[in-house]
């Protein structure tokens, strides 16, 4: 029923948007630069990420909640730059899998395990929210276009689209340090704060396999935004434009930073205890509770947020500055 609401109030948007945008690019501002998406572009916009979210209502990836935040995250994402469509894919698939890594073992150390890593609407916001924010402004800037990352020629254009890729860059590589390196490795992690042993699933605890993991799931999602980049681009824009393989390396950074920032704000501001009865970590206070680190301030969802909001507007400054290293 609530897909079913989200799937009417979608399609009409969509059209709206087609509409304004044909009058803004034609009538308004022609010499703007600003370019509405093409008609295979506005129905690419629509089917896919309703393709995507009835695959994940079946595969038992995301709830419906999920699946109908879903389908407004995929639609924004889709219809400001396929590239960032294809990002988003990146991290759903390969998240995906990384949470279902050695299951039956993180049901002993993670207190909110959930059978599959089904995610809800709240997930969905905090991983996929700030990349929505930065694609709406990239829409703004030049409109549903595909557009090399070029500082010289389109400085804000090509901010927001690293932007994106960052977020959910961030996302990726948190989610997978998280799922691979809380079962990985045979000694507990290091607290990156206290710098001493915590045990698996305290919120601060970092791992090499888990930074490792990290690493991977962002240059997963860079990966991603630049082979999408091949296909879409003219030989003639990529030959103009500075070497665009340099995405994959600031995908690799992302995932990275993301997974350093959400460790400190979870080491600083999420409660971690170890619940006597259960036997493992626990993020709120309670008879019994024994204390390891944190305050119980933020929640996960809100750790996850700050993390890809901070890692989207830091990685596009540094590959700003240091792009022309690689050219």
């Amino acid at each position: 029923m609530l897909l079913a609401f989200f799937l009417a109030v979608l399609l009409p948007t969509l059209a709206i948007y087609w509409a304004l945008s044909l009058f803004y690019a034609n009538y308004v501002s022609p010499t703007s630069g600003f370019q509405s998406p093409p008609a295979w572009h506005w129905a690419f916009s629509f089917v896919a990420p309703v393709a995507v979210a009835i695959h994940g209502l079946r595969k038992k990836r995301i709830d419906q909640s999920g699946a109908a935040m879903g389908l407004v995250v995929g639609f924004i994402l889709t219809i400001s730059c396929v590239r960032f469509f294809a990002s988003l894919m990146a991290f759903f698939i390969s998240a995906s899998k990384a949470t279902t890594y050695k299951s039956e073992a993180k049901k002993k150390v993670e207190a909110d395990f959930k059978e599959g890593g089904q995610r809800n609407w709240i997930q969905v916001v905090s991983n996929g929210g700030p990349a929505s924010v930065f694609a709406i402004l990239f829409m703004w800037e030049v409109g549903s276009v595909c557009l090399p990352v070029n500082f010289a020629r389109f400085y804000t254009a090509s901010w927001y689209a690293i932007a994106v890729m960052a977020c959910l860059a961030c996302a990726s590589g948190d989610t997978f340090a998280s799922s691979i390196g809380v079962v990985s490795g045979k000694k507990d992690p290091i607290h990156i704060i206290k710098l001493k042993r915590v045990p698996r699933g305290t919120n601060g605890g970092v791992s090499l396999a888990g930074t490792v993991s990290s690493l991977i799931g962002g240059f997963i999602v860079g990966l991603a935004f630049y082979s999408c980049e091949l296909v879409l681009l003219q030989s003639e824009d990529l030959l103009e434009a500075p070497p665009q393989w340099p995405i994959i390396l600031y995908g690799g950074l992302a995932g990275f930073l993301g997974s350093m920032i959400d460790s400190v704000l979870g080491a600083l501001l999420q409660y971690s205890g170890m619940h006597p009865k259960l036997g493992y970590v626990v993020e709120h206070p309670g008879p019994g509770i024994e204390h390891i680190s944190g305050i119980d301030f933020l929640d996960n969802h809100s750790v996850n947020l700050l993390a890809s909001l901070f890692t989207g507007l830091t990685v596009p400054y540094i590959a700003a500055q240091t792009w022309n290293c690689f050219s």
